[in-house]
């Protein structure tokens, strides 16, 4: 990736003026990134966490521009998204049964990780294809019911196995976005309709999933056990709950941040909270322009969220799903989570395109003739 975004900035990789905001504000939260490792008495791996977190950046910022210029790229990011996550999904499911030898290396804490190191990133990971094929079904003609079932039933079954009580959550709270905003969109009774009809079938079958899968040796425990609000390692003395408080406290007393990682060596483990993280991390400087970033995005995205446009679709699932992965920072770190990344650059290639739109169709409303748009 890192190569590609150089080619492409040498042969004419172009950044719009709608999504200068999403360069800047991630660059300004590396800043105080950098600014925070001055505060570090041994630097040991900062140096290659913040190229990462850099690169990161650059990552959104390359797919926005991308998008922005050539939006047919939305359909072959988004197919691309699904097969790989179809193909993890699998790898998470034959780890979880031990389907061969060796499958075992696919989870993670006896829970499926498929090829990630961790499970709480696999699964958030399959939420946007997921969210993708459930509009497909949505909205999509009967005929492609069954083909859209499959790849939908194994994400969602990859989800399930991850246990993770997070990515559950984001599926559910993605969906149900999705469905409230297809039904605002249209305006035709039969069209809303069919989604509600549509979304009850889909509730029913995982239903019925899920009734089968429990019944399955071992998956109810985890079940329960995952499924329970409050883990040990939240409430116990120095756990989760109690790091927020002592973390936030640290942050009034030390404005620059205390360094990248450096709260994880002090008490054990990270800080699990993405805007502990920033004011840890990045100092108030960084976590200022994440804020402002998230709130920008959703405030940006949610004005063009439901206009007829040729991408509105990809815009629609990656905003649901991107609403869904900031849910769920407010309970783990996801600065480092490269779909979500991927997530900004989708919106802000939106974005950018409905500031190109407006500019194009200007003279028109105007009463002199539009400028020809290229389709695609």
């Amino acid at each position: 990736m890192a190569g590609l975004i150089a080619i492409w900035a040498l042969f004419g990789l172009r950044i719009s003026r709608a999504a200068t905001p999403l360069l800047v504000l991630l660059v300004t939260m590396n800043i105080g990134g950098m600014i925070s490792m001055t505060q570090m008495a041994d630097l040991a791996n900062t140096p290659l966490y913040l190229a990462v977190s850099l690169f990161l950046a650059f990552s959104a910022v390359f797919f926005a521009s991308i998008t922005a210029v050539q939006p047919s790229l939305y359909r072959l990011i988004f197919i691309a998204y699904v097969v790989s996550a179809v193909a993890t999904s699998l790898l998470g499911i034959a780890g979880y049964f031990h389907a061969f030898p060796g499958a075992e290396m696919f989870t993670k804490y006896d829970r499926a990780a498929g090829a990630f190191q961790d499970p709480n990133v696999f699964g958030p990971f399959l939420v946007l294809p997921g969210i993708y094929l459930l509009y497909l079904l949505l909205t999509g003609p009967a005929t492609r019911m069954p083909l859209l079932a499959v790849p939908l039933l194994i994400i969602t079954a990859g989800i399930f196995f991850s246990f993770s009580r997070g990515a559950w959550g984001m599926f559910t709270v993605s969906a149900v976005l999705l469905t409230g905003c297809l039904f605002l969109q249209s305006a035709s009774g039969k069209f809303r309709l069919r989604v509600v009809v549509m979304t009850m079938a889909a509730l029913a079958l995982l239903v019925v999933a899920m009734i089968v899968i429990l019944q399955l040796p071992g998956v109810s425990e985890m079940f329960s056990n995952r499924a329970q609000l409050e883990q040990s390692y939240d409430t116990a003395r120095l756990g989760r709950f109690a790091r927020y408080g002592i973390g936030f406290q640290m942050a009034m007393e030390h404005p620059f941040g205390i360094g990248p990682l450096v709260f994880g060596t002090i008490f054990g483990e990270d800080t699990h909270d993405i805007w502990l993280k920033m004011l840890m991390d990045y100092g108030w400087l960084g976590f200022v322009s994440f804020l402002a970033l998230v709130l920008w995005t959703i405030a940006a995205g949610f004005r063009i969220l439901l206009r007829d446009r040729p991408w509105q679709p990809y815009l629609l699932c990656a905003y649901v799903a991107f609403i869904g992965n900031i849910g769920l920072g407010t309970f783990i770190d996801i600065d480092h989570w490269r779909h979500v990344y991927l997530l900004l650059g989708l919106i802000w290639g939106a974005i950018a395109l409905e500031y190109r739109h407006q500019l194009l169709f200007r003279p028109a409303l105007q009463g002199s003739p539009a400028p020809a748009i290229a389709a695609g």
